[in-house]
């Protein structure tokens, strides 16, 4: 009660952000209402000059309900269907995810580049943009102005991919009579789902394949999102090691349930539940129906969690700092993105998808 009474002003402000930007994100999907809700922050928060009564209830969004965001993520996400529809780009989707990975490391070291964004960038880059982002942030314990620089640079990747990879992938001659290919190609290369399904419907739309390349490309895009569950789960042991062996040297004892993310746990055990509960009910049932009815809604209140939280984020980012620092983030985004886009199309290659 304490809490609520203490956090309301600012949970209300961060509504009354990400309402409206929740509806433009349906209008406007290749921008995406998270992206919307972190931009009307950052502006909004110019604004308000004192901002020590929104602070707690500001917090509270940013980390508490982005955490319950990745929680309920995880309903919906069936391990086992997902992995045997999309076993064809599994080769590629390991290739492109450590290329990433691989590139934002070593821009890190040979750049300076601050450890929490480059690990936002990498796992963003290469697994599924902002919802990646969001379900690593608060594993690694990332501030809010780490969070809206790194969604800023996978943002502006996403558009640029969604607007000239239908061109690029004509050029490239990719197959216009099956969409498997340019399918397997958005899936694996493009960062976030909104920019994959844009990319994939431009393509459908330009060759007439009705909705062949959308499906292929949510597809592998939905097996690249389970690339989530193990990368947080290593950041997160990553983390708890590192800490309770700081904690050890000050002669502290640390407790594991304080420090490592429980979260995280939570996610696996939504997802584990999903796959078991569609495993053992056949398609078709009463229960079936009902379960796929309950994941279908609290999937949505995860999208409308993680945009509520990005509002938090944005208003407790300084826009004028974000410009100033962004130049290095920028550019391993972009080396992150050409690194995905080469091997993506190099594995398809040896594959004899293209």
């Amino acid at each position: 009660m304490k809490q609520l009474q203490a956090s309301w002003k600012g949970l209300l402000l961060c509504l009354v952000i990400a309402v409206p930007s929740w509806f433009l994100g349906k209008q406007f999907p290749i921008v995406g209402g998270a992206v919307i809700a972190i931009l009307a922050g950052m502006v909004i928060t110019l604004f308000i000059k004192d901002k020590s009564a929104f602070e707690a209830g500001i917090k509270f969004t940013s980390k508490k309900i982005l955490q319950w965001a990745v929680i309920l993520l995880g309903f919906g996400m069936n391990l086992m269907v997902i992995l045997e529809t999309g076993k064809t780009s599994l080769p590629i989707i390991i290739s492109t995810i450590t290329t990433s990975l691989v590139i934002a490391y070593v821009l890190h070291r040979v750049m300076h580049i601050p450890g929490k964004i480059s690990t936002l960038v990498g796992v963003g880059s290469s697994i599924c943009g902002g919802s990646a982002i969001a379900a690593t942030a608060p594993v690694i314990d990332a501030d809010d102005e780490e969070v809206a620089q790194s969604i800023s640079v996978i943002f502006f990747f996403n558009v640029l991919a969604a607007i000239l990879f239908p061109t690029l992938g004509q050029m490239l001659g990719f197959s216009h009579e099956t969409g498997e290919a340019f399918g397997i190609f958005a899936g694996t290369a493009i960062n976030d789902t909104s920019s994959v399904t844009a990319a994939a419907s431009t393509w459908d739309s330009m060759w007439g394949l009705g909705s062949a390349t959308l499906d292929t490309a949510v597809t592998v895009k939905l097996t690249r999102t389970l690339a989530i569950i193990p990368i947080t789960l290593v950041l997160a042991f990553i983390r708890t090691r590192k800490e309770k062996g700081e904690g050890d040297g000050e002669g502290k004892k640390v407790s594991l349930k304080q420090i490592f993310p429980m979260f995280i746990l939570y996610f696996v055990l939504a997802s584990v539940i999903t796959t078991v509960v569609y495993s053992v009910f056949p398609e078709g049932s009463a229960v079936y129906a009902a379960a796929s009815s309950i994941f279908s809604f609290l999937k949505n209140v995860s999208k409308f969690f993680i945009v509520l939280a990005m509002a938090a984020i944005g208003l407790n980012t300084d826009i004028v700092k974000l410009v100033k620092t962004g130049g290095k983030p920028i550019i391993m985004g972009f080396c992150c993105w050409v690194g995905i886009t080469v091997v993506s199309l190099t594995m398809q290659h040896f594959l004899g998808l293209w």
